[in-house]
């Protein structure tokens, strides 16, 4: 494979690329707005607590999805008109966009192994919070609060060895709501969904990333080294002959010039007179047609105005 199929296989490839990419940046923040508005996280959030342990982490981790969509978009879209412009510049920006959003996937995936229970452990801490304090009973607010929780987990209560609150739980979930399953293990089961699709997106995300930082990277020192497809000819101008300018048509000469003026555009277009040497005019033995002006109407208006014969006609196509 030449070099120059080597580009065009990396051009396909690269647009391709971008096209995912787009696509995983809609999915990114698909979740990211679920996320932040989704029902099971906001009603965890707007736990109005002195200090809410889980809403740090929400606003860490919304703003880090947001930065992530915004360079990958922005990558896609500069790597992909560089492609079809070949512009260097562009291909530079799509390239540095990549390898942010490549620094900004590894940052997520180390802080995965690193507190791999670090959301889930906000969250149940911020539950925990909630339903003892709704336990205790000294506020209203707690128990309309953890109502909405439960209501969105479709749970009820907790269900601890550890906790202190038995005696009061009773009273927490009656009828249907004590057929529920506890709320500990409900909001495990919904975060770890969650997590399972955040960890697809991220490997995902990463492997595109890679493979666009490779063709850009490429590309770029293509399009440095001039290595560009057919889209780009090279043209050379011939010098015009001595001068010569471009002839209008013959009919539309005469039209405008009147005869006279027909004569000799008709021996210009012959050939110039400085390049090719003295004009020649045709004998009668070459048998050429006659010139449009040596008509015999046309020559008899002109013999009636002139009082001759007209120059550059052959004697034999002015006999009537």
């Amino acid at each position: 494979m030449g070099p120059w199929s080597r580009v065009r296989v990396a051009k396909c490839q690269m647009l391709v690329t971008c096209f995912f990419i787009l696509l995983l940046g809609l999915s990114v923040a698909t979740m990211v707005t679920l996320t932040y508005f989704g029902a099971h996280f906001a009603v965890i959030r707007r736990a109005s607590l002195e200090k809410n342990p889980y809403q740090a982490v929400h606003q860490w981790a919304f703003s880090a999805g947001l930065s992530l969509v915004g360079l990958l978009t922005l990558g896609a879209v500069l790597s992909a008109v560089a492609t079809v412009k070949e512009a260097q510049g562009l291909m530079a920006g799509g390239f540095l966009c990549f390898s942010l959003a490549f620094c900004a996937q590894v940052q997520v995936v180390f802080w995965r192994l690193h507190s791999p229970t670090q959301v889930e452990d906000a969250m149940l801490d911020t539950y925990d919070l909630v339903y003892e304090q709704a336990m205790k009973g000294t506020s209203h607010v707690r128990r309309q609060e953890l109502a909405a929780i439960q209501d969105v987990f479709l749970c009820c209560g907790k269900r601890s060895p550890f906790s202190r609150l038995g005696s009061t739980e009773a009273d927490l979930c009656q009828g249907e709501e004590a057929a529920r399953e506890d709320c500990l293990q409900g909001i495990r089961s919904f975060l770890r969904t969650h997590q399972q699709v955040a960890s697809s997106l991220t490997s995902i995300g990463l492997a595109l990333t890679v493979s666009a930082l490779l063709l850009s990277s490429f590309l770029w020192f293509a399009i440095r080294c001039g290595c560009s497809l057919d889209r780009k000819g090279k043209y050379t101008l011939t010098p015009r002959a001595c001068g010569r300018q471009p002839q209008e048509p013959s009919l539309l000469r005469c039209s405008q010039g009147g005869p006279a003026h027909c004569l000799h555009s008709e021996a210009d277009a012959i050939g110039p007179r400085g390049c090719l040497g003295s004009l020649r005019w045709l004998q009668e033995s070459d048998a050429a047609p006659l010139p449009l002006s040596c008509h015999p109407p046309a020559h008899r208006a002109l013999q009636g105005r002139s009082g001759g014969r007209l120059s550059g006609c052959p004697e034999r196509g002015l006999s009537d």
